[in-house]
């Protein structure tokens, strides 16, 4: 666990891009939809641990809109095992404080898996010990692209004006921007890249890459990447003579 000294320096928000499924399955000689269903006993145990340690918001990279163009027969196991997950943990998510939300593009899912969407975040939105993001059929670009639309018929309806956008403004319309920017960024399985994920977000964000893949990430390997992210000095644009002296005030 991370130590006591650095509890007050745990991240509010956690963002993870859950890399690596494929490859333990086939390092193992095993199809990849094995890979896949060990990836979601990974999901459960960091939610677990995440809720333990008081974190209070996690979000996970579980589809982009580019994974659309991996073999058909992947994309509709991994379709498959949203709907079987969402309809084995919701109830346990429910009762564990859990709020369940979803972010991006829905249109292209089965009208089935809509509902069930749906229906998981009605019965978890009360709840507020944890908030996990499901990133599915979401790009960072889509994501950016839709709020400068909603911000371009504000304008074009005279409900705002051009010289009124700011960046505070933006961000208001992007997803998620009722939590916490992600103060800590998560991949996993050795890939050192955002691949298009919370674009906006990620901006200050601290970056950590592991080579562990997906199916093996556990608690201990989340507390070495909180133990790193203690240890950073995040300074915002600050020289670390200011962010020390912020400190001491």
């Amino acid at each position: 666990m991370a130590s006591e000294s650095n509890v007050n320096s745990l991240p509010r928000h956690i963002a993870i891009i859950m890399d690596g499924n494929g490859r333990w399955a086939r390092s193992r000689m095993l199809p990849r939809p094995v890979g896949h269903r060990e990836g979601v006993k990974s999901v459960k145990r960091v939610v677990e641990a995440c809720i333990n340690k008081g974190i209070r918001a996690l979000t996970l990279f579980a589809f982009s809109s580019e994974n659309w163009r991996r073999p058909t027969d992947e994309v509709s196991l991994i379709m498959g095992l949203f709907v079987h997950t969402l309809k084995k943990e919701v109830n346990s998510l429910d009762r564990n404080g859990v709020r369940l939300r979803f972010i991006g593009d829905r249109e292209a899912f089965s009208e089935d898996l809509r509902v069930l969407i749906e229906e998981s975040e009605a019965q978890t939105r009360a709840n507020t010990r944890l908030d996990l993001v499901i990133a599915a059929n979401y790009g960072g670009q889509w994501d950016i692209t839709r709020a400068f639309k909603t911000l371009a018929g504000r304008i074009q309806s005279g409900e705002l004006h051009a010289e009124d956008v700011t960046s505070d403004v933006i961000a208001d319309e992007m997803s998620i921007s009722d939590l916490p920017l992600p103060d800590l960024f998560i991949r996993t399985g050795g890939e050192q890249r955002i691949s298009n994920f919370l674009l906006w977000q990620l901006a200050y964000t601290e970056l950590y890459f592991t080579d562990v893949l997906w199916p093996v990430f556990d608690e201990r390997y989340l507390d070495e990447a909180l133990l790193w992210y203690a240890n950073r000095q995040r300074r915002f644009g600050r020289t670390s003579d200011q962010v020390e002296q912020l400190k001491g005030a």
